[in-house]
């Protein structure tokens, strides 16, 4: 098993000092070789759960596990307790995390955003990650672009790059949160096309995503969140298709209708 998660709690504290609680008693566990996409209406706590799976949030309680291993679990007091730095700094090699806005490094050239991690955290020899970094550029049709910066790509190629960016890492797992959202419907499908090839090579991969007939072709398991819950989870046809839960029914009848 890739990712465990157990038990996620997580609130944030309101400027009226109320907590509001986002995520309530989350359970999720991610295979080698699966694609899960996690789907809702917006505020439903998806791309906080992926906050808390990438340590971008900290976790009131529960554990978290990679490759079987304790990153985070709940101490004595019921307040979650992080591993070591060293530690942290071995989970965080495990995974890869595509953002819906690339936060690409706009002073560095395309060929420079994806071997600069490699080289400069991983302290891999730079000729060996220049090879792969070119080979991943060619894999994403941008090979002919490696020397070109940010602000003369289109967002779909943007996009691509900051895949090409997380897989030069050797993750054992990508997470993608909503990486289509600030695409037209042209660049979106640039992208996808990108993610379904890495579906058809076996990547571990988390999709938080509003494309529903792309999670429905391409997942092994499609999540559906609604108010910090998980309301229903199974295989494709099964969410889409003939969901059990009402307001998984609700949520894909106003989302076909809108």
């Amino acid at each position: 098993m890739i990712l465990e998660m157990n038990n996620i709690k997580k609130s944030f504290i309101k400027k009226s000092l109320e907590n509001l609680t986002v995520l309530h008693d989350i359970s999720l566990q991610v295979d080698a070789g699966e694609v899960v996409s996690i789907i809702g209406p917006s505020g439903s706590g998806k791309s906080t759960l992926l906050r808390c799976a990438t340590f971008l949030e900290q976790i009131d309680s529960g554990e978290i596990k990679y490759m079987n291993q304790t990153a985070a679990e709940t101490g004595a007091d019921g307040k979650a307790v992080y591993a070591e730095h060293a530690s942290m700094r071995k989970f965080k090699s495990y995974f890869g995390l595509v953002f819906q806005q690339f936060n690409l490094f706009p002073h560095y050239s395309v060929l420079k955003n994806v071997m600069d991690a490699p080289v400069r955290v991983q302290k891999r020899p730079r000729e060996q990650v220049r090879e792969e970094a070119m080979e991943l550029l060619r894999k994403m049709d941008l090979d002919a672009r490696a020397d070109y910066y940010p602000c003369q790509l289109s967002g779909g190629q943007q996009q691509r790059v900051a895949i090409a960016r997380a897989l030069a890492l050797k993750p054992e797992i990508l997470f993608f949160d909503e990486p289509t959202s600030a695409l037209d419907p042209e660049l979106t499908g640039e992208v996808l096309k990108v993610i379904r090839q890495l579906a058809e090579e076996k990547m571990t991969m988390v999709v938080v995503t509003h494309e529903m007939p792309f999670a429905r072709a391409v997942s092994n398991r499609v999540i559906f969140m609604d108010g910090g819950y998980i309301v229903e989870e199974g295989d494709p046809e099964m969410v889409f298709g003939a969901p059990t839960q009402e307001r998984t029914k609700q949520f894909l009848r106003n989302y076909q209708n809108a």
